[in-house]
């Protein structure tokens, strides 16, 4: 069982205390996601922003509680299993370096790093990350987005991604192409807003509305070639791999995300059925869950490389969180999810967690890959 550091266990409370700022802006940002000024002017995402930072790129001072919050899978699944707790639609509204910043520090040189983070720093802004294809899903190696060299020594981005947060609103992010037909052709690039022939749109969404998840379209976007993400690097490692590393981190947050969701709908039932101990069996589930996570997470800061850990954690907290929910929903008395509108979002929004970076069919396969079935007339 991974033991939590005094350093942890501080984090851990500072986060549940920032958790009450989150649930105060909850409602608001569901109704209306695209009002970026009050996100801006929410003291808790702004400190959320910078400690989700890595510490070279930091432009402002954090409180020490919040200092280790990115120095570690462990630390990352601690905070967020708190903040989720305040409200998990409002944590995905933050500005951070998120899934491009992880893909950004496992691929970008130190040049690459510093305009990257440079940017956030200067401009407080959302990023984005290009991976799901509208036909391909979670098939990363089916992408068809395209990634040819041109006249000017650069290259020219053509193809759709979809299923992307931020897509309207982010500054700068992350988009993955093909040079060539092999897994191994598959590269990475930094793209900023208002790049010819990059347009975007919004998709229309139930839960998780914060995220503003939507569709990116490159006509023959310019890309510099100093915006290739990898060059320095050797052929097994300029593409997926970054693409693996940045997603086994954010699979963990996602499912410490999904895991503090669980609790605040139980906190919810509690508050509504003061005395009552049906919750039990919930709360343990609730509460083993986190040992887990706390394992896994442990785990894949252990090795990184290694893609199960993260997957189990989605797998087991997103399928309790949606659990939760129903429980939730069937112990309640007719018209309780009317009258506690925080509670019917959380409902909705944890419906999410299942296509977030990795459905759980593809989670399952990356588990136990000799499990697949087989097609008709393989061997």
């Amino acid at each position: 069982m991974a033991r939590l550091t005094a350093e942890l266990r501080e984090l851990r409370a500072g986060c549940r205390e920032l958790a009450g700022e989150l649930r105060e802006i909850a409602l608001a940002v569901d109704a209306e996601p695209r009002d970026t000024d009050r996100l801006r002017a929410n003291a808790a995402l702004e400190l959320l922003r910078v400690v989700g930072t890595p510490r070279r790129h930091r432009a402002a001072a954090v409180p020490g509680w919040a200092e280790p919050f990115a120095d570690s899978a462990l630390a990352r699944v601690v905070g967020n299993v708190e903040l989720a707790r305040g409200d998990v639609g409002a944590l995905n509204a933050c500005a951070a370096p998120s899934l491009a910043g992880l893909t950004v520090d496992a691929l970008g040189d130190r040049d690459q790093q510093d305009y990257f983070y440079g940017t956030l720093a200067r401009h407080g802004c959302w990023t984005f990350f290009g991976m799901t294809e509208p036909e391909h899903g979670s098939d990363a190696t089916a992408m068809r987005t395209r990634l040819a060299g041109d006249d000017a020594g650069g290259y020219r981005l053509h193809g759709v991604k979809r299923y992307v947060a931020n897509a309207v609103r982010g500054e700068i992010g992350v988009v993955f192409a093909r040079t060539g037909p092999t897994p191994l052709a598959i590269r990475a690039v930094l793209l900023r807003r208002g790049a010819p022939g990059l347009g975007g749109s919004d998709l229309e969404m139930l839960g998780l509305r914060g995220a503003r998840l939507g569709e990116l379209t490159f006509d023959g976007v310019p890309v510099p070639a100093e915006h290739l993400l990898g060059r320095r690097l050797p052929a097994s490692r300029r593409g997926l791999w970054g693409a693996n590393r940045a997603f086994g981190v954010v699979r963990l947050q996602i499912a410490a995300q999904a895991l503090g969701a669980g609790y605040a709908m139980r906190d919810e039932v509690r508050a509504l059925r003061p005395g009552w101990d049906g919750h039990r069996p919930v709360t343990a589930r609730l509460d083993a869950a986190r040992e887990l996570l706390y394992d896994l997470a442990a785990a894949s800061d252990a090795d990184p490389d290694d893609r199960r850990p993260p997957s189990l954690a989605k797998l087991h907290t997103a399928a309790l969180a949606v659990e939760v929910g129903r429980w939730a929903e069937s112990v309640l008395p007719a018209g309780a999810l009317v009258e506690r509108p925080l509670l019917e979002k959380w409902c909705r929004d944890v419906m999410a967690f299942e296509f977030m970076d990795g459905t759980s069919h593809m989670l399952r396969l990356t588990v136990a890959p000799d499990a697949a079935p087989r097609r008709e007339g393989s061997r």
